[in-house]
């Protein structure tokens, strides 16, 4: 099976900091990639250099078996490739819809919409309840309500709807369960779940190993800015990851990047 993502030998740097060493990475249809490694080793330029926060000084990386080069993470929603950061990147003050459909809000058919720029905020609101809906987050009864007045689950629920609904090809989570509690974090890996069974595979960038072994399929290991290795989380333990992670442990032979 050829991967539906590629990256190969990717090189980043800052200055005399080398934050990706000619690293390779693959995501296969349909699954669940967790994304794992020490603090610094280089995760989170991997993921936004996919994401098109940040251009390689070299290497390739291929969509679909076409090479890819984005200068703009707009460049990366509009190939299909969307993600929930850390912060969730929402404004608080503005309902749930206007988060929904921020910066891609429909505008009304014809003249209102083409001259007077006139938005369609039904047709906004009813394809956000939809969205909500298909992955059982009607819970949040107002869909114009404030997104500062939801909790945090309910939160990262509305950013893992936003990207499942406009993710055509990929969607990238970053630490989605970081600030959660427990019974929060349980709804967010059903979230994860529902999105992965919609057919769009995951990058899912987490330090909670428990969370990782329970969803990932496969869990890509980096360290010191290159895949070290790539295990599934039935043939190995949470050790044996975070002693390959930490360099306590060789990678498997045959796994090994």
């Amino acid at each position: 099976m050829e991967p539906l993502l590629k990256g190969r030998n990717l090189v980043k740097r800052y200055g005399r900091v080398t934050a990706l060493d000619h690293c390779d990475f693959d995501l296969m249809p349909g699954e669940i990639l967790a994304v794992i490694g020490d603090n610094g080793a280089g995760k989170s330029t991997l993921i936004k250099a996919i994401s098109g926060a940040v251009v390689p000084d070299e290497g390739e990386i291929h969509l679909d078996g076409k090479r890819i080069h984005f200068t703009s993470p707009i460049q990366a929603r509009e190939a299909g490739i969307e993600t929930v950061y850390q912060t969730l990147a929402m404004s608080p003050a503005l309902s749930i819809a206007d988060n929904m459909f921020m910066g891609r809000e429909i505008r009304k058919p014809g003249f209102r919409g083409r001259w007077l720029r006139q938005l369609d905020r039904r047709k906004m609101e009813e394809m956000a309840r939809e969205k909500l809906s298909e992955l059982g987050l009607m819970t949040i009864q107002n869909i114009n309500q404030a997104v500062e007045t939801l909790s945090g689950g309910q939160r990262q629920g509305v950013a893992v709807a936003r990207a499942a609904a406009f993710g055509s090809k990929v969607v990238i989570m970053d630490e989605p369960t970081a600030a959660l509690g427990v019974k929060e974090s349980r709804r967010v890996l059903e979230l994860i779940k529902d999105v992965k069974a919609r057919g769009l595979p995951i990058i899912l960038i987490s330090h909670n190993m428990p969370h990782v072994f329970e969803v990932a399929d496969r869990i890509h290991i980096h360290r010191l800015g290159k895949r070290a290795a790539v295990i599934k989380p039935q043939d190995f333990s949470m050790a044996d990851a975070v002693a390959i992670m930490t360099g306590a442990m060789d990678p498997p032979e045959g796994l090994a990047a």
